[in-house]
């Protein structure tokens, strides 16, 4: 995905016009709403600033500023608890003036604020305590406003029209701010206190406190995000909605629990489980995971699709969401504007005003070549995985339609391969995962004209094929699935006479218009292991090939080799890297049999893990070679956190594992397992298969891996091959 975008000379284009104040927010997200704060638990207005409190992609809060007499505390810490569910950042005041007299000595005053969302508001807390010796008199003021800005105006798009910001108001003891939209939707904000301020006037609050030695006194406010269509939030009191929260928190505990001998590999997995936690979205078909924060809080099809793949031996209720949500929103007729053909799968979905008014084309955008593709793999995975014919049954006609959309819409010119060309004027022009602009080219460095075909998506097609084929097995459609699987041969055969490249020893990027070769490396390449299109021949050198240092960073496998003429490490698909590319390249090396391989990615992402805030591996960063003593560079725009980028931890695991699901059997195979030097032990707790229960522990060995089964529910049965 391409990060908000402004069009310029023909193409999208993010924005980036000087340095932002703070480079990395913290974030929060709960159900439809995410919020950004800086260190000190505010949302300073700062020009082309992110920060904000968001729903739907719109801007409900833009400013709320927290001041000590006039004067902004000093940080002491900030935290987001281990579940990513509330920021706590603690505070002391700096030394207050009174004419020429220090009234109120640096340090005297703690204060605690924590923050939280639940239900369609956020609720904060402020605790003040007074340490001095002396009685302290002070003022603390808040400020708020609210722009409304949509999310693609926060990122740098011009607007051809704007709605009616409302004068913000006092009412009824609360601080109101409304916009009427160009849409003709009505929003509004509304602050409400818990304990009336001292003073409250459009915009502002202040309480006048005083405090003697060893006291405190707590301040509480929450903030309503009164949204179109959506029922007005419960007034609660911060412990309450606290507690409230927990209470959830402790009914989805039950799931399957990773531990192993290294605390730092815990502290990342328990990162990426938080933040898959925190970006799943309860929608009406199920749990979706959206995207990421704060650009792509929303649902994504490709997004989704390979963020449920990679979780799906630990969480298969997410893939089972993410198809039904998909299966509902897929596209039945054409529809240029939106890049949408019959069967197609959704490329993305917005709510905010510019895609409702179609200043941009993103309110159900389906420019992916690839999500389609991908539907079907998941469908047949999670078939595998769950044995609940009842849903294939139920799916099978989304996947019909999508195969079909393969083989007519998707092969524009009956070549056997799956092209893209952007129909939409002002859509994407790439549409495969990397769609920026300008990410696929020859060596020369000239664009490749369209149609394209995209190595990796050659590699979804054959594996959709086999899926559907499966599928088609199950729901007893013999006649069906011998097609599909003799088409996917057809196509695999193909794929090696027209793909591979000797000279860089990898299948090239892509086929241009002209059907010529695009004989560039770049890690797409990886993803025909994972799909298992590659040939068996070709795994050993793809594997070598991908270790080489134009390749491999040291923190990763880049997008782009480094010898290429396009290659920029600070560039977002032509030379940084990617978590989710970098778990699928590992997947597939395990799959063709290069572990050692495989294993060193692993490693490479676990190290970049230990050089970001909470162990919380990025969206993207940057391809410079490791240096040594030095940690990965930031790629300054990442979202963080990151769908794909938590599942990545998850995908990386279960291919070294070699883990394999038949739940029509009750099965679970290891096939060559292998665990990696940082790893000594690994133990997995309640996975599920079929109405049953499994814990085991996985020893590591010099070569090898030992399965020791701690518990069984159910007659699974489980099985190490090598």
């Amino acid at each position: 995905m391409t990060n908000s975008p402004i069009q310029i000379d023909g193409r999208w284009y993010v924005l980036a016009t000087g340095a932002p104040v703070q480079e990395q927010p913290y974030a929060l997200k709960r159900d439809a709403l995410f919020a950004c704060f800086d260190r000190q638990g505010d949302i300073v207005p700062w020009e082309g600033t992110d920060l904000g409190l968001y729903a739907e992609d719109t801007r409900y809060l833009s400013s709320l500023e927290l001041r000590l007499d006039g004067a902004r505390p000093l940080h002491l810490n900030t935290t987001v608890r281990d579940d990513g569910s509330v920021l706590a950042v603690e505070l002391m005041n700096p030394d207050l003036q009174r004419g020429d007299r220090i009234a109120v000595p640096k340090g005297s005053v703690h204060l605690l604020r924590r923050k939280l969302l639940l239900d369609g508001a956020c609720h904060e807390q402020v605790r003040l305590a007074n340490h001095g010796m002396e009685p302290v008199e002070l003022t603390l003021e808040l400020r708020f406003d609210a722009d409304f800005a949509d999310l693609f105006e926060v990122r740098g798009t011009p607007r051809r029209q704007r709605g009616q910001r409302l004068e913000p108001r006092v009412d009824d003891g609360a601080l109101v701010f409304g916009y009427d939209g160009v849409d003709g939707r009505p929003h509004a904000t509304r602050v409400r206190f818990d304990g009336a301020p001292s003073d409250l006037e459009p915009g502002l609050a202040r309480y006048r406190l005083r405090l003697a030695p060893a006291a405190h006194v707590t301040l509480q406010w929450q903030i309503d995000l009164l949204r179109p269509g959506m029922a007005v939030p419960a007034a609660l009191a911060y412990d309450d909605a606290r507690r409230r929260h927990e209470e959830r928190l402790e009914a989805r505990v039950g799931g399957c629990r990773l531990t192993s001998s290294n605390p730092m590999l815990d502290r990342w997995l328990q990162c990426s489980a938080s933040d898959l936690d925190m970006l799943t979205t309860a929608l009406p078909t199920g749990p979706y995971p959206f995207a990421g924060v704060p650009w792509y809080c929303t649902t994504f099809g490709r997004d989704g699709l390979i963020t449920a793949h990679q979780c799906l031996w630990l969480r298969p209720e997410l893939a089972r969401g993410v198809l039904a949500f998909l299966a509902s929103t897929q596209a039945t007729a054409r529809d240029a504007a939106t890049d949408a053909e019959p069967g197609k799968i959704l490329h993305e979905a917005r709510m905010s005003e510019m895609a409702l008014t179609r200043e941009v084309p993103f309110a159900r955008y389906y420019g992916s070549v690839d999500a389609t593709l991908l539907f079907v793999v998941l469908a047949a995975a999670y078939w595998r995985r769950s044995a609940d014919l009842a849903f294939a049954r139920a799916l099978w006609p989304h996947v019909m339609a999508a195969m079909q959309w393969a083989a007519q819409h998707g092969d524009r010119d009956g070549d056997g391969f799956v092209e893209y060309a952007r129909q939409s004027g002002d859509g994407l022009i790439q549409q495969g995962w990397k769609d920026s602009h300008d990410s696929v080219f020859h060596a020369d460095g000239r664009a490749a004209p369209a149609p394209i075909a995209l190595c990796e998506v050659q590699g979804y097609a054959y594996a959709a094929r086999l899926g559907a084929a499966e599928l088609a097995e199950a729901l007893d459609e013999p006649q069906a699935a011998a097609n599909w699987r003799a088409e996917a041969e057809a196509l695999r055969a193909q794929f090696q006479q027209r793909f591979w490249s000797e000279r860089l020893g990898l299948y090239a990027l892509a086929l241009d218009g002209a059907k010529q070769r695009c004989e560039v490396a770049s890690s797409n390449a990886g993803h025909a292991l994972w799909a298992g299109i590659a040939a068996p021949e070709h795994a050993a050198r793809i594997a070598a090939r991908l270790l080489e240092p134009d390749l491999f960073s040291g923190w990763g496998v880049r997008t782009l080799g480094s010898g290429e003429v396009r290659y920029n490490p600070m560039s977002y698909h032509n030379g940084s890297i990617w978590p989710h590319d970098n778990a699928l390249v590992c997947e597939g090396l395990a799959r063709y049999g290069e572990a050692d391989a495989a294993l060193a990615l692993l490693g490479a992402a676990f190290d970049s893990s230990l050089h970001f805030d909470q162990a919380r591996l990025p969206e993207l960063f940057c391809g410079f070679p490791r240096r040594r003593g030095e940690g990965p560079t930031r790629y300054p725009v990442a979202c963080s956190p990151q769908a794909w980028a938590a599942g990545a931890a998850f995908g990386m695991l279960a291919g070294c594992l070699g883990l394999e699901f038949d739940a029509s059997q009750c099965r679970v195979r290891l096939r060559s397992p292998r665990l990696p030097a940082f790893i000594d032990w690994l133990r997995i707790e309640r996975l599920e298969v079929a109405g049953g229960r499994v814990d085991m522990i996985l020893q590591r060995y010099r070569d090898s891996v030992g399965v020791d089964i701690t518990r069984r529910e159910g007659r699974i049965e489980v099985s190490v091959v090598v």
